[in-house]
């Protein structure tokens, strides 16, 4: 079992900037999957981006493409989503995600395929 601990969120203007950290407790992310997904008051949860820790491989979500960017470091281990330009659309409780890389390729984009969870933590953007 991984422990995530997200740390960044808050509230932003409109057009601002945000920069959400995702540590790990108790081992290294080398062979996982990182996902970063977000709720809004009674929605789904979405897909925002994924990492494979190994190659560096990712994934976006088109709503947020140019305008976030999932990163990690090694030394740190530490994942981060640095959010851009962002819209009132992009206000929702933030969720760092793991789950062990058995492809070594294939970048999973549903929340059903991630069994670690972090408490999550609120971006809120004003117009």
């Amino acid at each position: 079992q991984v422990q995530l601990v997200e740390s960044g969120g808050g509230l932003v203007q409109v057009g601002g900037s945000l920069r959400l950290s995702c540590a790990a407790s108790g081992r290294t992310f080398s062979g996982y999957v990182m996902g970063w997904f977000r709720q809004a008051p009674g929605k789904e949860r979405d897909f925002v981006a994924a990492i494979l820790w190994n190659s560096g491989s990712t994934r976006y979500a088109d709503s947020v493409k140019g305008r976030f960017t999932i990163s990690r470091d090694n030394a740190k281990n530490t994942v981060y989503l640095q959010m851009n330009s962002l819209k009132p659309e992009d206000t929702a409780v933030y969720y760092c995600a793991a789950t062990q890389d058995t492809t070594g390729w294939y970048v999973r984009l549903s929340a059903y395929e991630y069994d670690n969870w972090g408490q999550g933590t609120q971006v809120t953007v004003s117009s």
